[in-house]
């Protein structure tokens, strides 16, 4: 797999990343909303997807609502524990995305620089 390739793949895990945090904070914001459904998305089978297409990635992550989970009175089913320790877990999986970024631009810099 070549440098390039790689760093198609790792923005493709980015992109998921970001997909999902950007719904977390919309879960968030919407935790009094009456009749708020709580959305997410498979997290896994994206970033494989992504993984294994060299970052291309196809879904519609807004369409799915998570279901099972307690509703309150007025309909909506917003757990702020389980959103905040979503926003926890993407936030470290982000920071993971860019230090593999920077290591394969550090990797790009020294060949580039060796080659002179």
């Amino acid at each position: 797999m070549s440098i390039f390739s790689s760093l198609q793949t790792l923005q493709g895990y980015l992109n998921v990343v970001t997909d999902r945090q950007q719904m977390v904070v919309s879960n968030m914001a919407n935790i009094d909303t009456p009749g708020y459904r709580t959305k997410d998305f498979n997290f896994q089978a994206a970033v494989q997807q992504a993984l294994t297409n060299e970052g291309n990635v196809r879904f519609e992550p807004a369409s799915m609502q998570v279901f099972g989970l307690p509703e309150r009175p007025d309909g909506n089913n917003v757990n702020i524990d389980r959103e905040s320790m979503l926003m926890s877990q993407t936030q470290l999986q982000y920071q993971l995305g860019t230090q593999l970024v920077q290591s394969q631009l550090h990797t790009l810099y020294s060949a580039i620089k060796d080659e002179n």
